[in-house]
């Protein structure tokens, strides 16, 4: 059985590359995108023997960086902002949809009790008109007198 002789290089860079991506928030290969030296490793495919054997410097530097940066990429931190606000403006668009539907209520029962009133006065309209004048009628009986 050969064995591959490893490019410690290339392992390095592969390290530091994966250092970078998961502190810009842009992983390739982490599904959680966390800032710990679990992701580090998942991050740069390399296996962890390899990582904690030859390149530990690597990962305390960047344990280091992530410490600087108060354990939260600003990549990750805008997108929190954002989502913030978002769910703020959700909020208030909620509360003010509900006055919407507190004022439609209203505005239903009000325009339900006026059809009412509408409906009752054409009917006292109606019974109005068909009770006979007084004076209609005399004016007809002088002209057929």
């Amino acid at each position: 059985m050969t064995r591959r002789r490893r490019d410690l290089d290339a392992e390095r860079r592969d390290l530091a590359a994966a250092a970078d991506r998961l502190l810009a928030g842009t992983p390739l290969r982490s599904t959680t995108g966390k800032l710990n030296g679990t992701q580090l490793i998942t991050e740069s495919g390399l296996r962890r023997d390899v990582v904690y054997g030859d390149h530990k410097n690597l990962v305390d530097d960047f344990t280091a960086r992530v410490k600087a940066q108060h354990a939260t990429p600003s990549s990750i931190a805008r997108v929190a902002d954002k989502n913030r606000a978002l769910r703020d403006e959700n909020d208030a668009l909620k509360r003010q949809l509900a006055e919407e539907h507190e004022t439609t209520k209203t505005l239903t029962k009000i325009i339900g009790e006026l059809s009412l009133e509408l409906h009752q006065a054409r009917e006292g309209l109606t019974s109005l008109q068909q009770v006979p004048h007084i004076g209609a009628h005399s004016s007809a009986q002088r002209a057929g007198a």
